[in-house]
């Protein structure tokens, strides 16, 4: 990359968005408690929102490895982005992951069911039999750590992995 082209990516831009007022006033208020520019606020969401989002940023990131990141933005991603089963299809699948890695349309559609159809479809699923708990959340959590192979660790929000901007590297 040369100079030029550096430079044009470090340019900032302009974006525009669009937001109910109730969204606008918490975040006027917010900045001015927190003694900032409304500007800095929606620069730190944004870093913010991507940072956390960081899996879907790596290529190597394929199949089940989305699965935790799904599953803990699951009610937020399907409310605020609307997302169908057939893009979440290829968001997981899309970039032919190894077949260990592959998961089922069902699964999937687990992502986007509102928690009492999510009870249902464990209950009728054999498969899930085995990890049936209480809480229907912990129970899909069991699920899917169980058939994808996935640890608690997985599940974390792993803080050490993502870089706030918060110190300079080395």
């Amino acid at each position: 990359m040369n100079d030029n082209e550096h430079l044009l990516d470090d340019k900032k831009h302009i974006v525009s968005i669009r937001l109910n007022n109730s969204d606008r006033i918490a975040v006027r208020s917010t900045a001015a408690r927190l003694f900032v520019r409304e500007s800095e606020l929606y620069r730190f969401a944004v870093y913010h929102l991507l940072n956390r989002l960081h899996k879907l940023h790596d290529d190597a990131c394929v199949g089940s490895d989305l699965l935790p990141l799904f599953i803990e933005f699951k009610d937020e991603l399907n409310t605020h982005l609307g997302l169908k089963k057939h893009q979440l299809f290829k968001i997981f699948n899309g970039k032919s992951p190894h077949p260990e890695k592959f998961v089922s349309m069902a699964d999937i559609e687990l992502l986007l069911l509102p928690q009492h159809a999510v009870r249902q479809r464990l209950l009728q699923m054999n498969e899930a039999s085995g990890q049936r708990q209480a809480d229907t959340h912990a129970w899909l959590v069991a699920y899917l750590r169980e058939k994808y192979h996935f640890t608690d660790q997985d599940l974390e929000f792993d803080i050490e992995s993502i870089d706030l901007g918060l110190a300079e590297s080395d």
